[in-house]
This record gives structure tokens, C-alpha cells and sequence, in this order.
């Protein structure tokens, strides 16, 4: 017999619950100490540091590697931190969506588009999508990363660690040119009014690297 929705299989610990006592925790200790700045944001609204485009990886958070209190980051996630080229159509586009938002209506300072190590839409990329992927996964990173990915091949890499390393890097160069063919990017850039970066947290080490003008990333003093 099947489990009513909503209630976890059988001997296996409710979920939900965890996540509820996570928010008692917020609520007894967190809250009382944030209560004013909530209360500020509420009151005056956001406007944030940065836009941050990230990887929907549960293990990558923008919050807590920039140590970043709520209001300060606008944080967009998808699989692969890919942003779009501009396609302004009638189809879903929901990270266009965000990024126009937090240009053109929040009018955030920068952009970062934030990759990470052991990325499971770029390993799927290189090596094959796993099944039940099909759907959405597949065609969007095809539709949008194959350059990361000839990229990737051209440079000959040693083996499948080292593709992996690299063609998450070429994903972030590649999201910042997809940027640009946003014309309210792409003024802004010119005005000098937005800026954009490029980064990658590696999640076995804590380490954050920089995208350099040279095209290189460097690990952040």
C-alpha cells in the first residue's frame, strides 16, 4: 500500500520536519537579532550589492560564500549558472527575466556569474545526460553550453577531471558574452554604470577564484 501524499516512507525520517525545526531555530535565534533589518528591508525595499547568476547545486551557496546578509545579493539559479543569449520572444525565460529586473528595474552595480567545481550539468555536458534528464536539463545545456564544451575539446584536455575543470570555467566566460547580447547589459556596461565578473568556488576546498582580464581565475586573497 502506497504512502498517503505528503507523509515520508514508511521508517524513514520526516524531511519536512527537520526543515521546520531549521525554522524554529531561525525563529528563536536568528530573528530576534535580524529583526530590524528585515523590518528596514520591508519598509525601504531592496537594492542590492549584486546580481548573482549561480548553479541550482545545493551544495554551492552565493549567501554564505560571500557572508552576505539578506537585501545585499540578488541571486538568480539555474543549472550550470548559464545565462541565455537575448531572445526576447514569447517562450519562458526565466532567467532573463531576473536579470532584466535586477538591471533594468533594481538597477544592480555589477553582475557575477558564479560557477563551481564538481558541476553536474557540465559533467552531463561532457559525458551524457543521465536518464530522466531528458526533458528540460538536456536541451538547455545543449542549447546553450555546446561552446563551453567545444572549447573544452579544442584545448585537449589530460583526462575527464581536467575537461570537467575547465569547461566549468569556459561556462562562466561563456555566460558573461551571452551578457552583452542584452542591449540594457551592454549600454550599461558602455556607461560605465554596471560591471561584470566572473568567478568559481570550489567546493572541496572553500576556495573562491577570480576571473582575471587576462582570462585566467585566480584564487581570492
Amino acid at each position: 500500500m502506497e504512502n498517503p501524499p505528503n507523509q515520508p516512507p514508511a521508517g524513514k525520517p520526516d524531511d519536512l520536519d527537520t526543515l521546520f525545526d531549521g525554522y524554529r531555530r531561525f525563529r528563536a535565534e536568528v530573528w530576534p537579532e535580524r529583526r530590524r533589518l528585515f523590518q528596514d528591508l520591508a519598509r525601504d525595499g531592496q537594492s542590492p550589492r549584486a546580481l548573482v547568476i549561480a548553479c541550482s547545486d545545493s551544495r554551492v551557496d552565493p549567501g554564505m560564500v560571500f557572508n552576505a546578509a539578506p537585501g545585499e545579493l540578488f541571486i538568480v539559479r539555474n543549472v550550470a549558472n548559464l545565462v541565455p543569449p537575448y531572445e526576447p520572444d514569447r517562450s519562458y525565460h526565466g532567467t532573463s527575466a531576473a536579470l532584466e529586473f535586477g538591471v533594468c528595474v533594481l538597477k544592480v552595480p555589477r553582475i557575477i556569474v558564479l560557477g563551481h567545481a564538481m558541476c553536474g550539468g557540465v559533467q552531463a555536458l561532457l559525458r551524457g545526460f543521465p536518464p530522466g534528464a531528458q526533458d528540460f536539463v538536456e536541451p538547455w545545456m545543449t542549447g546553450i553550453a555546446q561552446e563551453a564544451r567545444r572549447r573544452t575539446l579544442a584545448c585537449e584536455p589530460t583526462d575527464a577531471e581536467a575537461a570537467q575543470a575547465q569547461c566549468e570555467l569556459e561556462t562562466v566566460k561563456l555566460s558573461l558574452r551571452n551578457l552583452m547580447t542584452f542591449p540594457w547589459v551592454a549600454s550599461r556596461v558602455a556607461e560605465g554604470t554596471l560591471a561584470l565578473h566572473g568567478g568559481s568556488f570550489d567546493i572541496r576546498t572553500g576556495v573562491l577564484s577570480y576571473l582575471a582580464e587576462d582570462g585566467s581565475f585566480t584564487a581570492v586573497a
